[in-house]
């Protein structure tokens, strides 16, 4: 098993509507106003951009996002990740009728942070756990937002 590899899936139920969910989560540009660990978006042209993260651990990561598929119809926005992290993440939202919506998210992911490489046997239960208090606080975050536009 390599310790630098992580796979992550969520799922967030929403009372909003899967097309104005996907219309938020489609421009990163704006994660910042609603997602407080996402700390910066610049974006270099229409798909791609640098991000940069940090949840509870003191840590930043940067990377280049580029924008892989755009599927309004379909509910998917899959991006390619490069830089501290490599990969891929993908959302896919899925209508639930009167309920609202399900904004899955999946991320495959191999850390090259050289501090992070280092650590990977002790840490990866508090990166996991990281990683996972940052996405609860995304999830409230775009509730919150929804809930204000």
């Amino acid at each position: 098993m390599d310790r630098n590899h992580y796979r992550f899936r969520t799922v967030w139920t929403l009372s909003a509507p899967a097309a104005t969910v996907y219309g938020v989560l489609e421009r990163i540009e704006d994660y910042p106003r609603w997602w407080p660990q996402v700390r910066e978006v610049a974006r270099l042209d229409d798909t791609t951009g640098i991000v940069t993260i940090r949840s509870v651990l003191p840590y930043d990561l940067t990377f280049t996002l580029r924008e892989g598929r755009r599927d309004r119809e379909n509910g998917v926005l899959e991006a390619g990740l490069s830089g501290d992290i490599d990969g891929w993440a993908r959302w896919t939202v899925t209508d639930l009728g009167a309920h609202g919506c399900a904004a899955h998210y999946e991320q495959e992911v191999d850390v090259r942070a050289r501090l992070l490489r280092v650590l990977a046997v002790p840490g990866r239960p508090l990166f996991r756990a990281n990683h996972a208090l940052m996405l609860r606080a995304g999830r409230r975050g775009l509730a919150a937002h929804l809930q204000a536009v």
